[in-house]
């Protein structure tokens, strides 16, 4: 289902951060789970410590962050902290984001927080208050209407 995004209005910074931070809490629950299924086992079985610093389990969390917010973002345009804000991730021409698109935003996010968030305050002085990320994967986030109240 296309939405006619012409007309709407991109979330403020404070908006995305309250999201951002919403997400950031649940992501250290899936990822201390998501490690203690590789850490536990790995102790019991071979009765050492765990490697610190292995690379593998570094790619490991890593693919876990990028499947947390892939799955979500592919699946209804938002993630639990995007939801909460009443946000929701679109492509450009309004269309559901893709894999593919979910893939080259999360690329794009990566490089835009690296130096110090400079990709995201872009948003500030854009003439669309997009961020670099979402320029870059030509994806936008949209504020959803509050929901009507009945009654």
């Amino acid at each position: 289902m296309t939405l006619d995004i012409t007309h709407a209005r991109p979330p403020g910074l404070a908006r995305r951060l309250a999201a951002i931070l919403y997400d950031l809490v649940l992501l250290a629950g899936l990822l201390m789970l998501a490690a203690a299924l590789v850490v536990i086992p790995w102790i019991e079985l071979t009765q050492t410590d765990f490697p610190r610093g292995a690379w593998w389990f570094r790619l490991y969390l890593l693919g876990v962050i990028g499947g947390y917010f892939s799955y979500f973002w592919v699946r209804g345009g938002q993630t639990l902290g995007m939801s909460a804000w009443r946000l929701r991730l679109l492509r450009e021409d309004g269309d559901p984001v893709r894999p593919s698109d979910a893939l080259r935003r999360l690329g794009w996010a990566g490089l835009a927080l690296a130096p110090a968030g400079a990709g995201l305050l872009w948003l500030l002085v854009d003439r669309d208050g997009l961020a670099w990320h979402d320029r870059r994967s030509r994806t936008r986030l949209v504020l959803l209407k509050r929901p009507e109240r009945g009654g």
